[in-house]
């Protein structure tokens, strides 16, 4: 999994017909897009450091535009 500052992190519910989280990708640690992300939550409006397991998957800021949310 590689992302960039200003991509979308989409981590998939893991019950049936569960809400999905969505969060921007505000920070990165190592330089090539790998994981750990630092990503600010939608829904939460927080921050966290997140090492993403299978269920997610990062949407890249060029396939959803600068300003979609």
């Amino acid at each position: 999994m590689k992302a960039a500052v200003g991509d979308r992190l989409i981590i998939e519910s893991r019950h049936l017909d569960g809400p999905r989280r969505t969060g921007i990708i505000t920070g990165l640690y190592h330089s090539d897009g790998s994981p750990p992300y630092v990503v600010r939550w939608l829904d939460e409006e927080h921050e966290t450091l997140i090492f993403p397991g299978p269920g997610a998957h990062v949407e890249h800021r060029r396939e959803y535009g600068e300003h979609g949310r």
